[in-house]
């Protein structure tokens, strides 16, 4: 007897059933309207005064250079967060609240290596900003920019999250991890802002353009503002570790490995080492490469620069170095770095 197969009918997949795009379009203008609306009057503009010297060092006579930029009420009792390179050495700061008061502002603390600042106005019951945990971002999602772009106030900006993780490096040469990267339009005034999501939460910290790029904003990530943030109101600064030397990063190809006769492809090569440093004490010499701190592989000086945290400050720890083809172990004890040494005395180069 001969069996012949059946075969099932194939079953058609559900049809998606999309409302019309005119609902789908109120449905986004209603998120944007909703989360402006939320922390639109905890976002300020920030306004600084700067006199530089003569050649002398004799101030400046009567004329101060202006600038301005953005950032959002974080306490009720006045504290306010926004960009380090939009008030440090500013000798005025002045903040405009949303309701169009002007109040002085102090500098209550100031980290260049997180590109983030602390200000403070005498007042109370303030409208407050509420972080949201920036790890939890999707790409795609949507995001919205509030600052003061060219003193233009309370200038909203919608896009969505472009990527996350993106590494940034700021003014001091440190590089920061994690940062959002996102579409919305951001311009000169708007550092310092903040980037939330469609509840009226703050993701980020609006801190850099490229130009002449279009769409491509970074905004430091929340969660690294808050602890930044609560550290600046505890201390009025970061501790981080410090050596004392300048280096270059290896790679592969690089030419420094056949021109100073290296036995190493990956690491820091030393080129300059501070007199009477950390590193100096601890034996360091010029050509020299760094390959481990604390047993860690060191592959860059971003790998330093992270390890050389505020818990390692005058511990005893491990540096490794490759001598010639010798692997050497030195002891050296990382010191507080101080805002006269810049960027730890690292020269960043690839």
């Amino acid at each position: 007897m001969q069996i012949q197969a059946q075969t099932l009918p194939e079953e058609s997949p559900p049809e998606v059933v999309l409302p019309p795009a005119a609902d789908l379009l109120d449905a986004y203008s209603q998120a944007v309207i909703s989360a402006s609306e939320r922390i639109t009057p905890a976002v300020v503009s920030v306004e600084v005064g700067h006199r530089f010297a003569r050649g002398n060092g004799r101030p400046m006579s009567g004329r101060e250079v202006r600038g301005n930029g953005s950032g959002f009420i974080f306490r009720p009792d006045g504290y306010i967060l926004t960009n380090s390179h939009v008030v440090r050495n500013a000798n005025t700061i002045e903040v405009v609240l949303s309701d169009g008061r002007k109040l002085p502002a102090d500098l209550v603390g100031d980290d260049p290596y997180t590109d983030l600042a602390v200000i403070r106005i005498d007042a109370s019951d303030l409208c407050t900003a509420r972080f949201a945990d920036s790890r939890s971002l999707k790409v795609g999602q949507l995001v919205i920019a509030i600052g003061n772009p060219f003193g233009f106030q309370c200038t909203i900006t919608s896009g969505v999250v472009s990527a996350v993780g993106r590494s940034l490096r700021t003014d001091s040469g440190r590089m920061v991890d994690g940062v959002i990267q996102t579409d919305a339009a951001l311009n000169p005034g708007n550092s310092g802002g903040p980037l939330i999501t469609s509840r009226g939460e703050v993701v980020g910290v609006n801190t850099a353009i490229i130009y002449p790029a279009q769409g491509i904003c970074f905004a430091i990530p929340a969660h690294v503002a808050e602890f930044v943030a609560q550290k600046l109101i505890e201390n009025g600064r970061i501790r981080r570790g410090y050596i004392g030397m300048a280096g270059f990063d290896l790679a592969p190809d690089s030419h420094l490995i056949k021109s100073w006769n290296l036995s190493t492809e990956k690491g820091i090569l030393v080129v300059q080492v501070k007199a009477k440093g950390p590193a100096d004490r601890a034996g360091l010499m010029r050509g020299d490469v760094i390959v481990a701190f604390e047993g860690q592989e060191v592959g860059s000086i971003d790998d330093l620069h992270r390890q050389l945290s505020e818990d390692r400050i005058g511990l005893k720890s491990e540096l490794s170095v490759m001598r010639g083809s010798e692997k050497v172990t030195l002891p050296v004890v990382p010191e507080e770095l101080k805002a006269d040494t810049g960027a730890g005395h690292l020269v960043i180069e690839k």
